[in-house]
């Protein structure tokens, strides 16, 4: 069942409606090794009559950033009303649903947990009522200082009505001494230390902010005014939502700044400067969408060139370059242009899976695998295939893909990663395993090679991607899942994994 909360509507009430949730089936198949995850999409919307639409429009383009949970806050100078439930944005924001959503601004969440706390009670935005007025905030991202701040505020006397770290910012602004909102914010941001992008808004502001290092995107684009109306202003986590919007890109909102939005126009500062730029590379490797400019940079032409890399570094003579869908895809079809190998979807996804089949005993192996991919033999039988992916991070279910592509006739299979081995967990807004379940932490190439039983395996180099995916922008990344080394200082692996709920 997808449960909706109703938060700021006369005759507030909780409500359950009955759609199948499935929205954590990707997290919980029965292979026990799943993607990494982001953790969640956030959109912002001032100065549209139908901003609630808008919003819901944005998060759909969004929803590849989190599939748990989703919510929309909506404002109209006076009151401020938010709904939020568990599933899917279609699912949630009915005709019905955004009808209850009043107002010209709005801002939403995508979201998936980090421990598996997937609780409504956790979904965003989060509305509280504060000394400094009533205030919604959506953030991606995760704050690696949550436990001493949270430890401070409680003795100031500060009551959490969550376990996730995006009160603590909301908390912060309530007991500022500053006097005014907007030094508030900006106070209460420079304490926090990590990752955030994050929207918030009072009943008649918006405001969008990145941390200093810029970990996660945000940006900013415009919908032009029509009839004499002025331009609407738009933030979202990814360029693809504008398009949606029929908005335009405006700039990426810079590491460090907080901008605010009001009926007068838009006004920016800067809370914090002089910090490295640190962006999270693995935004290019997979998680945003390939349609998306990121960090100044289109992620389909960083993946383009990942695969291109991989190939000059790497090649093996083979017969077909095959990717594994979806996640392969883009840089398969550079690593097929470089190497002049032809490039054929060799393997099929069901894009249509739930938590709703009938699974059998271990009689059919590799069962959850195979509900998801299906291999095309009369391209693979008999074939030397190079088949690509974007990482491997437990490894078990790159041996089950292996196994499927050799059970369907290939002679050989040669497995290519574009991106370098994951050693280290992410503090940052990343759902990774801890370091002892990763495969790459613990052996070598060739012993990763023997147990997902491919013919060779090959990684793509720390300084083939950063290459890849820098195109000339002077982007700086995050790589510490390659390299075990932090951008902030850092943190015990066993304190912070329990206690980084969702975002």
């Amino acid at each position: 069942m997808t449960h909706l909360l109703f938060e700021g509507i006369p005759g507030e009430v909780t409500q359950t409606i009955g759609n199948e949730d499935i929205s954590r089936y990707e997290r919980s198949t029965e292979d026990g090794d799943p993607k990494l995850r982001e953790e969640c999409g956030v959109v912002a919307v001032h100065g549209h009559p139908d901003a609630s639409r808008q919003a819901y429009l944005a998060l759909y383009a969004l929803q590849h950033r989190g599939q748990e949970s989703a919510g929309i806050a909506t404002a109209d100078g006076t009151h401020l009303s938010n709904i939020k439930g568990m599933g899917l944005v279609a699912e949630i924001f009915t005709d019905d649903v955004l009808a209850k959503l009043k107002g010209d601004m709005a801002i939403g969440h995508t979201r998936y947990s980090t421990t598996g706390d997937s609780a409504l009670l956790n979904a965003q935005p989060i509305r509280v009522e504060s000394t400094k007025g009533l205030i919604a905030i959506a953030h991606n991202g995760n704050l690696v200082n949550l436990g001493n701040l949270r430890t401070q505020l409680e003795r100031k006397g500060a009551f959490f009505q969550t376990t996730s770290d995006s009160e603590i910012i909301v908390q912060l602004i309530a007991h500022s001494q500053a006097t005014t909102l907007v030094d508030a914010i900006a106070d209460s941001l420079s304490q926090v230390d990590g990752a955030f992008s994050i929207v918030m808004m009072t009943r008649d502001r918006i405001f969008a902010a990145r941390d200093p290092r810029g970990f996660r995107p945000l940006s900013m684009g415009r919908i032009p005014g029509t009839d004499g109306n002025p331009d609407t202003i738009v933030f979202a986590s990814e360029t693809c939502a504008f398009d949606l919007l029929r908005a335009k890109f405006e700039r990426d909102v810079a590491p460090g700044e907080l901008v605010m939005v009001t009926k007068d126009g838009v006004t920016s500062r800067q809370f914090s400067s002089g910090i490295p730029q640190s962006s999270c590379i693995f935004e290019q490797v997979y998680f945003a969408r390939p349609d998306s400019k990121i960090f100044n940079r289109w992620v389909q032409e960083s993946r383009e060139q990942m695969g291109r890399q991989l190939a000059r570094e790497s090649h093996v003579p083979s017969d077909l370059v095959v990717p594994v869908p979806d996640s392969g895809v883009t840089a398969a079809i550079g690593y097929a242009a470089e190497s002049g190998v032809p490039f054929r979807f060799g393997l099929i996804r069901n894009h249509y899976v739930g938590r709703t089949f009938i699974e059998p005993e271990q009689k059919v192996r590799d069962f959850g695998v195979k509900l998801k991919l299906n291999p095309v033999r009369n391209l693979l039988e008999g074939r030397r295939i190079v088949l690509i992916d974007d990482s491997i991070i437990r490894g078990t279910t790159s041996r089950k893909i292996v196994r499927m592509v050799r059970a369907a006739g290939a002679k050989e299979v040669h497995l290519r990663i574009s991106c370098p081995p994951t050693i280290s967990p992410c503090f940052y807004g990343v759902d990774t395993p801890r370091k002892s379940e990763l495969i790459a932490a613990n052996n070598s190439i060739e012993e990763i090679r023997q147990f997902i039983e491919a013919d060779s395996l090959a990684y793509l180099s720390l300084d083939g991607l950063q290459k890849a995916c820098d195109g000339g922008e002077g982007n700086h990344y995050c790589i510490a899942c390659y390299t075990g080394e932090y951008p902030t200082q850092w943190v015990d692996v066993e304190d912070i994994l329990p206690a980084a709920v969702a975002r």
